[in-house]
């Protein structure tokens, strides 16, 4: 990535770090963290050429987990964690920061976030990475002058997401949630579903009228309807994949299937 956004003469930048589900936020994080202690070890770095400098301390607030010992909530736990960070961390320090704020609601958990970063900037003055689906926060760039945008890099083909794994300054646009719920196997009528509330949301149809989309909401026998048809005439393959069932099979039975259905896919 270049140019590569930095501080000032005194203080390191923070990057605002956007982009799809999947796209790699969390693992960018942790491997700049490595980066940064294999540094201070004096291990080499996966780069051709790196200037890290000291850093004395390192946070991190990466991941989701409730504490049912000592009767903590998922948020709860998340909010300790940062203000040990807030409250901790000095101007030498790196901090690393997931989606702070996803716990709660969408505008509570946005303001949390929102101050976070700006007292990071102004208060604690460190070197920062903050991954965010709150995309409102990217015009943060415009008011702090060492807060930079990063994201990470996606492309369309046909309706699908595909994910570079690349990190480019810029902001993402959407999260691209959707498509990652069709990736994982959600049921077609669920992600139209969820693609015309979406759409509905985005134009704002629906601002300060949630009941509505509560009514609107289809019954499942509509719902039913709203599978893709299926291709007819699919022949012995398309049969003997719909009588497949993956879960109940054991992997060898699975591997006896696999081959029959190359068998049936050559003599088509």
């Amino acid at each position: 990535m270049r140019p590569v956004p930095e501080g000032d003469a005194k203080h390191g930048a923070i990057w605002l770090l956007t982009g799809p589900n999947m796209g790699g936020k969390s693992t960018f994080l942790r491997q700049n963290a490595l980066i940064a202690i294999l540094a201070q070890m004096g291990f080499f770095v996966p780069a051709a050429a790196a200037h890290i400098g000291i850093v004395d301390r390192l946070f991190s607030r990466v991941g989701a987990s409730d504490d049912l010992a000592r009767g903590r909530s998922t948020f709860m736990v998340e909010m300790v964690e940062t203000a040990a960070i807030l409250n901790q961390a000095g101007d030498r320090a790196l901090v690393i920061l997931d989606e702070i704020g996803r716990g709660t609601a969408t505008f509570d958990g946005l303001s949390i976030a929102w101050a976070a970063v700006e007292y990071l900037h102004e208060k604690n003055r460190c070197r920062a990475i903050f991954a965010t689906h709150f995309h409102e926060m990217t015009a943060l760039a415009e008011k702090l002058s060492r807060l930079h945008n990063v994201t990470m890099r996606v492309k369309e083909w046909e309706g699908d997401v595909v994910f570079l794994h690349e990190v480019g300054i810029g902001a993402a646009d959407r999260s691209y949630g959707v498509q990652v719920a069709r990736l994982a196997g959600l049921p077609d009528a669920v992600v139209q579903r969820a693609r015309e509330v979406l759409r509905q949301l985005e134009e704002g149809e629906t601002s300060g009228k949630a009941a509505r989309l509560v009514d609107d909401l289809p019954l499942f026998s509509v719902a039913a309807k709203r599978e893709a048809p299926k291709p007819a005439g699919g022949g012995a393959l398309a049969d003997a994949m719909e009588s497949l069932h993956p879960d109940e099979m054991t992997p060898r039975e699975a591997l006896e299937a696999l081959y029959r259905l190359k068998e049936l896919s050559v003599r088509r």
